[in-house]
């Protein structure tokens, strides 16, 4: 369900209990539940309460990725078309990039091959059933490593092309990857035929400076910030009418955000909560069966220790078991 890749906070989890579990918190229910309302048409008479856009924040190692990655498996499940980004840090890291003689922004054709390769594993089938219906030419900047196209600076997509086809184009053509990807976003929008949820992890490194650095004279250079590239430009503001959810992720050292972000609704930030104590319970008995606790030293005595220790951080949890 997730070809795009598992947050690495759910692999260490997988690995150090060495079964592919997690647990459905409450809180991870209240978030599918929001998104349910709005599309529900049983329980459509609560969508006032339900918002359209939601930024996970909260301590780190609460289970904002694992409730992300939860949330798009469930949607999919219930056949909604899903744009996952697992490493939204990756968008604005490595690779080449380039000025867009168009609109002043970066271009980085390298991350947007990949996200369209990334889109395409799930959704293949479902994309080629979803017609175009955007027909404007498609601009071309500079291809990864190769410059620009030499007699050519558009590309029009055929009458009757499908969503799947414009994403090949932009995968066979490395000048259209990144026109491809916001044509993409825009094609998305209009798609009614079935729910489309945008879920981006490590959304808080999109509101700050990417490792990408602009020459401005021949001894220094002018640092790029995120919002300055094309694709995390089109993909960021939350000010629509998309189903959108964003993750906080603490982990990509970005620093203390101020908390009216531009762009996003000012109620949109919902702060994820950290283990309950009948989670921890619940989680202290499973590390128990799975034996990274030993049976004979458990006790509710030890169990509430490393809870209160670790203030309902799941990740310390999971260390201080093997010490009980």
């Amino acid at each position: 369900m997730l070809p795009e890749g598992l947050p690495a906070g759910m692999m260490k989890e997988f690995q150090e209990t060495r079964r592919c579990a997690v647990m459905v918190r409450e809180s991870f229910l209240d978030l599918r539940d929001n998104f349910r309302r709005i599309v529900d048409p049983a329980i459509a008479a609560k969508r006032k309460d339900a918002k359209r856009q939601i930024v996970l924040d909260g301590p780190r190692s609460c289970g904002k990725s694992i409730a992300l990655a939860m949330l798009v498996h469930w949607a999919r499940t219930e056949g909604w078309l899903v744009f996952y980004v697992p490493q939204g840090k990756d968008w604005s890291h490595g690779g080449f990039f380039y000025r867009n003689t168009y609109n002043d922004l970066f271009d980085t054709p390298i991350q947007a091959a990949k996200i369209l390769q990334d889109f395409l594993k799930y959704n293949e089938n479902r994309l080629q059933q979803l017609p175009c219906q955007i027909f404007e030419p498609i601009p071309l900047g500079e291809g990864a490593g190769v410059g620009m196209m030499k007699g050519a600076d558009t590309v029009e997509m055929p009458e009757g092309s499908t969503l799947y086809d414009l994403i090949q184009t932009g995968i066979t053509h490395s000048h259209a990857s990144v026109g491809v990807v916001v044509r993409l976003r825009k094609e998305l929008s209009l798609v009614k035929d079935v729910p489309v949820l945008f879920a981006i992890d490590q959304y808080n490194s999109w509101f700050t400076f990417s490792e990408f650095q602009e020459p401005v004279t021949v001894r220094s250079c002018r640092p790029i910030h995120a919002k300055e590239l094309t694709m995390v430009n089109v993909y960021r503001p939350m000010l629509h009418n998309d189903m959108m959810v964003g993750a906080f992720s603490h982990s990509t050292a970005v620093g203390k955000l101020r908390q009216d972000l531009p762009d996003v609704p000012s109620d949109a930030r919902v702060m994820f909560p950290r283990y309950t104590v009948n989670e921890a319970e619940t989680v202290c008995h499973y590390y128990m069966r799975q034996k990274i606790i030993k049976r004979e030293n458990f006790s509710e005595e030890k169990w509430k220790k490393i809870y209160y220790l670790s203030n309902g951080n799941g990740s310390e949890m999971r260390w201080l078991a093997a010490f009980i």
